[in-house]
């Protein structure tokens, strides 16, 4: 009890003076006012107080999460909803062409020129086949201010069979074929002479005849082979004969493989005088040998290693040889498909032949020297790639070292002793000579789309002789282009150009009043350009015209034969099907 009097004493004297106070106040005589301030206010840099950019935190507790587990409970739900069905974005449609097995072909043109080609091809059954093709080109020739005959034929025919079994396949073949051509290139005084060249007889003509077969294996170490048995001459009593046995073969050592291809050659011929002497010329050798590559990859290089190794035996008294050569060669992927560098240094023995200097020069005579030529080494270097999807390119080098290559040379012109038609000067005989060959080339393959289609090529040559003052009838530049456009599905268009630049050939002379004249003959170059246009009526027939040497230029491909001045053609293809 008495502490609650305390309590009542003590909260009754905190309320009298609380009344004395407020009485003071209001007796209080000082007033209040309002206080301007005239001078401004003027901060200071204590006024203001810097805050960390980065405050640091003293928590020395951390913040640990808890564990969080997420339970899904799936359960069907009824949908009416049915989603619409997809389709394709429509396309343009092309229809694909129609194909044949079979087509005939019939042209003619200016200058009584005549071109037939017919190409037959039957499926006896679901391996066998059996095939053949007859093509023909001729022309009365008809050049202006030429006297002599000047007119040309080529004929060939060919049959084919070739069976596709399981695990292997094999084709075989026979041919012949038909070449006529004429002695026309006199030098230009002889050709001048009306009464002389009405007594040339300068026609002749060539026949081949040829059986041949090729085998392909499956999964076996031996891949291919081929075999061509061939006879060929002419007119004039020339023959020659040759038999060449090739293949391709991966000989196993340990695990590792030898690439290795093998050839057998013989090649054995006469003809029935020399050129200055009436004695026969018989000729003839036998090559057999290989070469054999190991394959080395690694990344982006691929390297093919290894040698190629021949004898040559000499048949007529020639001198036999053993012939060892390299036969190296690999590329390195720089860039992908875009940059790719290749190279080599390989060598080889060429078989020389009659057949093949008569299909190059018509023109040559019934006396030639055959040899082989030894090809020391070929060094090549080149890049070659693709700039875009629907452009290619290669561009090379080369150096090549050839013993006893091959040269055509324009014949001595026996002006008093001429018991041939050909002896006149209006024929070509085969020189050899070393010759180191360095040439640069290039080429472009443009497909802007599968409707137009582009190549060029180009190529520069220099000759480093060893016996011979030049490299008689060899080209310093040679260039083409070839064009094909698919304008519609009717009509279609293209053209073909070449150029060829200065060549060198010999002008000899022998006579009783002029003596012996010997000198050197520069040949202009050349352009030549031709187009064709053609029409598809429709998936049977087409019609087509040509027209070749646009240019109109009578330019000489060999010395003293110029060649037909512009010339049309106009023709219409076949198609069918047994």
């Amino acid at each position: 009890m008495r502490k609650q009097i305390q309590y009542i004493s003590l909260v009754m004297l905190m309320f009298n003076i609380t009344l004395v106070v407020a009485q003071n106040k209001k007796n209080d005589t000082i007033k209040t006012g309002i206080i301007d301030v005239v001078k401004p206010y003027t901060p200071s840099i204590s006024d203001a107080f810097k805050v960390k950019e980065t405050p640091v935190i003293d928590d020395t507790e951390g913040v640990v999460k808890k564990p969080v587990t997420y339970n899904i409970f799936s359960f069907p739900v009824a949908s009416t909803f049915t989603p619409a069905k997809g389709k394709a974005a429509g396309i343009e449609k092309v229809k694909p062409p129609k194909l044949f097995d079979n087509y005939a072909t019939l042209g003619v043109g200016s200058f009584t020129t005549i071109v037939g080609d017919v190409y037959l091809n039957h499926a006896i059954s679901r391996t066998d086949r059996v095939g053949g093709y007859f093509s023909h080109h001729s022309s009365a020739g008809d050049i202006d201010g030429v006297l002599l005959d000047n007119g040309f034929s080529d004929t060939k025919l060919n049959a084919n069979y070739e069976s596709q079994l399981r695990d292997l396949s094999w084709k075989a073949e026979a041919g012949f074929q038909l070449l006529t051509s004429n002695w026309y290139g006199l030098p230009d005084d002889l050709a001048a002479d009306s009464d002389f060249a009405s007594t040339l007889d300068v026609g002749h003509a060539f026949y081949n005849a040829h059986l041949g077969g090729e085998l392909k294996f499956e999964d076996t170490y031996i891949n291919s082979g081929n075999i061509l048995i061939r006879r060929f001459g002419d007119d004039q009593g020339s023959a020659e004969n040759r038999v060449l046995l090739e293949g391709k073969l991966d000989i196993p050592i340990r695990r590792e493989e030898l690439k290795t291809t093998f050839r057998i050659d013989y090649l054995g011929g006469a003809f029935d005088r020399g050129y200055f002497t009436p004695n026969a010329l018989d000729y003839g050798n036998f090559i057999i040998g290989g070469a054999s590559s190991y394959r080395i990859q690694k990344d982006e290089l691929t390297l093919d290693v290894g040698v190629a190794l021949y004898y040559l035996n000499g048949l007529e008294g020639a001198e036999s040889k053993l012939l060892f050569y390299p036969n190296i060669t690999g590329s390195y992927k720089i860039v992908d498909a875009i940059l790719i560098a290749y190279g080599g240094v390989t060598g080889d023995v060429i078989q020389n032949s009659y057949h093949d200097f008569a299909l190059e020069n018509p023109f040559v005579s019934p006396t030639l020297l055959i040899a082989p030529t030894n090809q020391n080494y070929n060094v090549h270097l080149g890049l070659k790639g693709k700039v875009s999807s629907t452009m290619s390119y290669a561009l090379s080098g080369r150096y090549i070292s050839d013993n006893s290559k091959a040269l055509f040379v324009n014949n001595t012109a026996l002006l008093d002793t001429a018991v041939e038609d050909y002896q006149f000067g209006n024929s070509f005989g085969i020189t050899y000579d070393n010759i180191k060959t360095f040439s640069v080339a290039g080429k472009f393959n443009i497909d802007v789309n599968r409707n137009l289609t582009l190549a060029l090529k180009g190529a520069f040559f220099s000759y480093n002789t060893d016996v011979q003052a030049e490299a008689w009838n060899l080209p310093t530049l040679k260039g083409s282009l070839f064009l094909d456009y698919q304008i519609d599905t009717h009509w279609f268009t293209g053209a073909n150009l070449f150029f060829v630049g200065e060549r060198k050939d010999l002008l000899s002379r022998i006579g009783t009043t002029e003596g012996v004249l010997t000198s050197s003959v520069t040949l202009d170059s050349y352009f030549d350009a031709n187009a064709h246009v053609g029409y598809h009526i429709n998936d049977k027939v087409a019609v087509f015209a040509k027209v070749n040497n646009i240019t109109n230029n009578s330019y000489q491909r060999w010395q003293n034969f110029q060649v037909q001045p512009i010339q049309f053609l106009a023709g219409a293809t076949f198609k069918f099907d047994f």
